[in-house]
């Protein structure tokens, strides 16, 4: 599972060597552990939501983007989305 969410990483970070892959799945893992900080549950990277939320992650602390505030607000405002949405909590409704 770890290698296809690796491959959407470099994908997204236009990477294509191998040099940089322990630095990307730390990203992912450390974007996985943020998203479970702020009260989401599934961390399942072939959901398309908390892939697309990774990989904003990691392009977001990957060098230095041009667009960090952009990328920024983005991955906040998706890990809020996510955060309240069924079935990616343990909150249950009420």
């Amino acid at each position: 599972m770890m290698d296809e969410i690796l491959s959407a990483a470099k994908m997204a970070l236009r990477v294509t060597t191998n040099a940089f892959d322990n630095e990307i799945l730390g990203l992912i893992t450390a974007a996985l552990y943020d998203m479970e900080r702020a009260g989401i549950t599934n961390k399942d990277t072939s959901d398309p939501l908390v892939r697309r939320a990774v990989i904003t992650f990691c392009r977001l602390n990957f060098g230095q983007p041009d667009d960090y505030d952009r990328l920024k607000k983005s991955y906040d405002e998706q890990k809020a989305q996510m955060g309240m949405a069924t079935g990616y909590t343990t909150w249950t409704e009420a």
